[in-house]
Order: structure tokens, then sequence, then C-alpha cells
């Protein structure tokens, strides 16, 4: 099934439901129509960072189901899966081989190995210091192979995350195996997670190399064409290597989108959002909230170092049960480039502000993403949080099925799905968009195809919004 531009829901497995077969049962008995895709978090059996350490990607990790589950779903929703171009699971039964056979093993070059990689076996502190890194540590991890001998492999994440080094034939034939693979499985668009930091290079930074990180890309693309299935790479950083990516053909994300709303919202000026509405590549994939935080890095130029700030600060000053040590080593997250909570709670848990916000999403340029929290507007989870001491998991309620029954009641959640509908059947966003805004704080958004015509008009100072529409010359209220 090819990208339809419908909105998207991103689930982990166990997420909506225990498992996947509960996920399609509350598929069908509540989502009809809300969503047209699926963006299935990892499913693969894994050994770390909830499915990111993926063990392989030929099976599904048995407490989920099965493929067969997974086609089910894949037979009524375009699909995005993820692959983990930048590194494979320490348990793996590739490192196992590597591990047990050393320089004999047929995997050897599928990993980065500091003896071969650096010319004196080590990098210098000025290598080190070079390198682009969201973790306080030299990218490494040291393995012992059964012969007793030590070496230290690249590891740019947590040490169940081994790097793979993309450059060699061994892991081109492993990148093609495994695309294919998922080609055949329902894949409509394969997510190429930590892409940036695939290519490392002597001298660089280590992330997005160019032009080498252009022949993965293209690598990638190639190996997914004959199947009709395109790549979305994965990048938080400055907006303008989206733009980069976006003009050489391929889908993007808008990462800037959740902070310039934001700063919209508390600020009630518009006049950043306007011009990134009128500047953003169209063929991309919008977003709110994510598995991860809400990003900050990736709006750096298009607010300001202060207005940034600002935004911050207004987000633990008004949104509902966030702090600062969420965010912080105390809760395993020493990443800084982003910030622990529900886009729901952000808002201070208040409806009105979050169907405003989800109603830019929604006439914004691009495919929407819904997260499964969002689509529920779910609050920041504390007990999760405080019981795991996982900054991330604020963000990573498990429902039930019960609880999900109960909360597709609340008015917010049932306007939310009227919304998300209204996106996905009326055929005016298919057409061309324009943005118009006034005083700073006025915003409106109009989607226009032949007879049909969406607009939604927005006062950020007041937080008030309407939505119409214009069909065979007559126009209807609907929000």
């Amino acid at each position: 099934m090819r990208v339809q531009n419908k909105v998207m829901l991103i689930t982990y497995p166990d997420s909506l439901g225990k498992n996947l077969a509960e996920l399609n049962e509350i598929l069908d008995t509540y989502l009809k129509g809300v969503i047209g895709g699926i963006h299935l978090l990892p499913f693969f059996p894994s050994s770390g960072d909830r499915g990111f350490a993926p063990e392989c990607y030929n099976k599904v990790d048995p407490k989920f189901g099965g493929w067969e589950e997974i086609e089910k779903i894949s037979d009524r929703y375009y699909m995005m899966y993820d692959f983990m171009i930048n590194h494979i699971s320490r348990k793996s039964s590739y490192f196992k081989d590597f591990q047990q056979k050393k320089d004999t093993s047929k995997y050897k070059d599928l990993f980065i190995r500091y003896n071969k990689f650096w010319p004196d076996g080590e990098p210098t502190r000025e290598d080190i210091s070079r390198i682009y890194k969201r973790k306080p540590r030299a990218p490494y991890t040291e393995i012992i192979f059964k012969d007793g001998s030590k070496e230290k492999l690249w590891c740019t994440f947590n040490e169940q995350q081994v790097d793979l080094n993309v450059q060699s034939d061994t892991t081109k034939q492993f990148i093609k195996e495994n695309l294919s693979f998922l080609a055949g499985k329902g894949a409509s668009i394969i997510r190429l997670d930590a892409f940036a930091y695939a290519i490392k290079k002597i001298g660089t930074n280590c992330f997005f190399v160019e032009p080498d990180i252009w022949h993965t890309l293209e690598l990638a693309k190639d190996m997914l064409s004959p199947y009709n299935v395109a790549v979305l790479p994965e990048i938080h950083e400055h907006y303008t290597i989206q733009e980069k990516i976006a003009h050489k053909g391929y889908y993007v994300y808008d990462f800037a989108l959740p902070m310039l709303l934001l700063h919209a919202i508390y600020s009630g000026k518009a006049d950043h959002l306007a011009y990134w509405f009128k500047i953003c590549p169209r063929k991309q994939f919008t977003t709110l909230d994510t598995h991860d935080g809400i990003g900050v890095v990736d709006v750096r130029g298009l607010l300001t170092d202060e207005e940034i700030e600002e935004t911050k600060e207004s987000l633990y000053k008004k949104g509902a049960n966030v702090k600062k040590v969420y965010s912080s080593a105390a809760y395993n997250n020493l990443d800084i480039y982003q910030i622990n909570c529900t886009y729901f709670s952000a808002l201070g848990n208040n409806d009105q502000a979050y169907l405003l916000a989800r109603a830019v999403q929604c006439f914004a340029p691009g495919i929407p993403q819904v997260y499964y929290v969002g689509l529920l507007a779910g609050e920041n989870d504390i007990d999760l949080l405080e019981a795991t001491k996982e900054g991330r998991n604020i963000n990573r309620h498990y429902y039930t099925k019960q609880e999900i029954a109960e909360v597709v009641q609340r008015p917010v959640v049932k306007k939310l799905f009227r919304l998300l509908k209204f996106r996905n059947e009326f055929p005016a966003f298919n057409g061309g968009i324009s943005i118009t805004l006034r005083n700073q704080n006025e915003l409106n958004i109009t989607w226009k195809n032949g007879s049909y015509q969406a607009v939604l008009q927005v006062n950020f100072k007041s937080k008030k919004f309407s939505i119409y529409k214009l069909e065979d010359n007559k126009q209807y209220i609907l929000f």
C-alpha cells in the first residue's frame, strides 16, 4: 500500500492494549476513519531501548504476537516500520558470531573496530571533542572475545546498541536483506532510525557527513524502490538538514513544529510559525509528540536562543506535572536536546489549547503523525516515571482495553477524533495551501482543491479557533 495523505498513528505494539491482537481489536472498535496509517514502533526481539536495540528483523517478539497480526493491520492501513541503520543489538546472532570467532567471523566487517578505524587504534582528545555526541562520553563499548582478547567497538548510544559499519560490503548486504524482507511484510515506508549518525569519518563530527551520507540514503532508496516502498531518514538537528533532504525528493520530518507551536500558544504570537509554514518542505510528516521528548535543537534559527529559553521556561511554568529534573541524569536522561512531557500536559492539560494545537497540525503542510498518548489526550504518567526513573516514560503510558473504552468518551478525545476524520476525508487537503498572518496573533490557513476549501482561523492571543469548509459553494462550520 502506498503512503496516503491521511493521519498516521505512532504506537508501540503493546501500548494500545497489551499486544498486537488487542491493538487490532482497538483499531476496529474505536479508530476507523480516525487514522489512515500506522508507524508501528519496533516489534522485533530486542535487548533494550524499548525495541530500538533489535536482535533481528525477520521475527516478531513473541510477547507481542506474530507476523499474522501485523499483516492484518497492514491490510487496512499504510505502514511505517523502523530500520536501525546505525546499530544492531549486542545480543544479535551477528554480534555473537563476531565475539565467538573474531577475525574468522563472516560478520567481522559489520562493526566499526577502533583498532582498524583510528590510525593509532585510539582517537585523540581532539577527535573525541569533534564528534557529535548526545551522551557525555567517548562513543565506544569494550568487548571480550572468546579467546580472552579485548577490543573497542564504536557505540553511539547505549552498550546494547553496537554501531554498524554501513560502508562495508558486509553491512550493505545486511541492509539489503533486511530492507527487502520488511518491504515484503507490508511496509509502505521504512524509517531509517538514527540515520545521521551512520557515517563515521576521521576529521569530521561523524554526524550527517557529506557526501557519504547521501550515498547511504541513495543505497536504501534504490534497494526499496522495486517494492514501491519509500524511505524516511530520522534526524533531529537544525531544520536546514531537513530542507536539504527534502530538496532531493525524500520524505522528511517536521520536528520544528512542536516548539514553534508551543511558542505561539504561550506568547500569543504566530509570526515565526507562519513564516515556517511558508518555507517548510511539503513532502513531510508533521509531529507534535513522539516516543521521545519534545525536540528543542530542531527549532534553532527559527526561534532565537532567547525565545527557545522562554518557551522552555513557559513549559515548566504552564505545563502540568512537568519538572526540569525529568529531563536530567536523575531520570536516566542526559539528552539536553529534548524535554520529557506529553503535549497535552505541556499545554496545562487544557482541552481548548490542545485542540487548537491539533487543528494547526492538521492544517500544516505535510501528513500529520499523532503519537498514541496524544491521540488520547494523555497526561504525564508520573507513576510510570517514578517507578522506572526513566524520563521518557512520562510519555509512554500503557493503556488497557478498559481504560481506552473510558478515555474515548472524554469530550476532548471525541472532538479530536472528529477533527482527524475531517483531515482524512476532505478533498481540500490534497490541493494547495495559503497562509495569512494578521497582527502577529491571527493566523489563517486555507486549503483549496477545486470547489473544496478548508479554512482554519486561529487567534493565538485569545486561544480561540474556528474551522469551516466550503463545498459546492456552501459553507459548513465544523468547529
